[in-house]
């Protein structure tokens, strides 16, 4: 059974206690405090930030959001498919601080990719090869421990959106895969456009999914679904996706921000504790899961034939080297 989440409050919607020029004070307020909780500091050359009197508006190298009414849109857009590394982490990690705070008052989140290759390819296993190979002469227990600390932010990322009291909508298109298929997992609803197919493939690489994704998965969809896509990495189509529950819509190909947009404004409407409180209750969090998915993938990452697997992922010229 999942443990129950720890409840977290917005503030209720402030162009209904305050009009719109309050909100939007909040807004940017948030936005400076969340990147200073993550460490980003918006005075010195980097990421693009804004917060005038339209909003906030966040752009680094790897996701940028604007937030002007009661939507908070995130599109990912790091070359050459959204992969999850270190810069795409700490930015992720300004955007949940800023959810944390409170998000400025917006009562939906969503979240799209504008790659035209997809959502996004996962973790990015170029930088955790050369991650491997610059610490070969490092304790096991120290990478261990290296390790358990990029997993432990990454899921702190993952379960601040998973279990944010405002309703989350993912846009996917294309590759889904991995990590990508992971942090698609985190929203309430997911809408798909026809192109998008949905992956594990980490197997090939000796490994589990680290991000969070089979607990979760296991939450929305049934057992027999999780073993196919865990244990043959094969992946699954839109229809499919839409057929055993995973995905809530699915719309031709270019159409799916355009749908998710309408979810999400739709979703806006309705007072937010009663928002919190409906999700609250249909979405739990499966934190012994998670828990022990993190300590399996460290386990498994110190075996030889994970580094094996990432050399030959990294020297392969096939255009999708982690599909079997």
């Amino acid at each position: 059974m999942s443990d129950p989440a720890p409840e977290t409050r917005l503030p209720l919607p402030l162009k209904t206690r305050f009009g719109a020029w309050p909100a939007r004070v909040v807004a940017r307020r948030t936005l400076r405090k969340a990147l200073g909780r993550a460490g980003i500091d918006p005075r010195v050359p980097g990421p693009a930030v804004a917060a005038d009197g339209a909003g906030a508006y966040f752009s680094g190298r790897a996701l940028r959001w604007t937030h002007a009414g009661d939507v908070l849109e995130v599109t990912l857009h790091r070359a050459p498919c959204n992969e999850i590394g270190t810069t795409m982490l700490a930015e992720l990690e300004a955007l949940a601080a800023y959810v944390r705070a409170g998000a400025g008052g917006a009562q939906a989140l969503l979240m799209h990719s504008a790659i035209e290759r997809g959502c996004s390819a996962g973790a990015d296993l170029r930088e955790l090869h050369a991650g491997l190979l610059g610490r070969s002469e490092a304790s096991p227990l120290a990478i261990a421990r290296e390790v358990r600390g990029f997993l432990d932010r990454i899921h702190a990322v993952m379960d601040t959106l998973d279990q944010a009291p405002l309703t989350t909508v993912a846009a996917v298109h294309g590759v889904v895969f991995g990590g990508g298929f992971e942090l698609a997992l985190t929203a309430d609803v997911i809408v798909a456009d026809k192109s998008a197919r949905f992956a594990f493939p980490e197997l090939r690489l000796g490994l589990v999914p680290g991000f969070g994704g089979i607990p979760r998965l296991r939450r929305d969809v049934g057992n027999a679904v999780v073993r196919d896509l865990l244990l043959t990495g094969r992946s699954l189509n839109a229809t499919r996706a839409q057929g055993v529950g995973l995905v809530s819509q699915v719309v031709g190909r270019g159409k799916a921000l355009q749908a998710a947009r309408g979810v999400a404004t739709q979703a806006t409407r309705f007072d937010a504790d009663t928002t919190r409180l409906a999700k609250r209750f249909a979405k739990p969090l499966p934190r012994a899961e998670l828990e022990r998915e993190k300590d399996l993938f460290v386990e498994m990452l110190a075996r030889p034939v994970v580094l094996d697997a990432l050399t030959k992922f990294v020297e392969s010229d096939d255009v999708r080297p982690y599909l079997p």
